[in-house]
């Protein structure tokens, strides 16, 4: 090869089932790795690997905090209703009906 030209490894994740299945070929202790499919190839290859998958942590809003912001855009939306701005009015009375789509989902 010639020089500065390495193949880097891509992410287990973005690899084929073949290319993965050769990967665990490679792996002495695996059995029966023509039958598996490419998410059974994945668990194996990252449990022999020594790689532990962690799900990003998605920021959770209780069920009273997304309430209180609803009351709050509500008088917001009443006082804007009083004033006559529709366009304000309509953009809170979204951002209302999303927040309570969000409640029922929390609970």
């Amino acid at each position: 090869m010639a020089k500065g030209t390495e193949i880097a490894e891509k992410p287990l994740d973005k690899m084929t089932v073949k290319e993965l299945r050769e990967i665990a070929h490679a792996i002495t202790d695996l059995k029966g790795i023509h039958g598996m499919n490419k998410q059974d190839l994945l668990d194996a290859v990252k449990a022999h690997r020594g790689i532990k998958e962690e799900k990003p942590k998605k920021p959770t809003r209780s069920l009273r905090q997304i309430k209180q912001q609803i009351r709050e855009l509500k008088a917001l939306k009443s006082e804007a209703a009083a004033e006559k701005d529709r366009k304000k009015s309509g953009i809170l009375r979204r951002q209302i009906s999303r927040l309570k789509k969000k409640t029922r989902k929390v609970t």
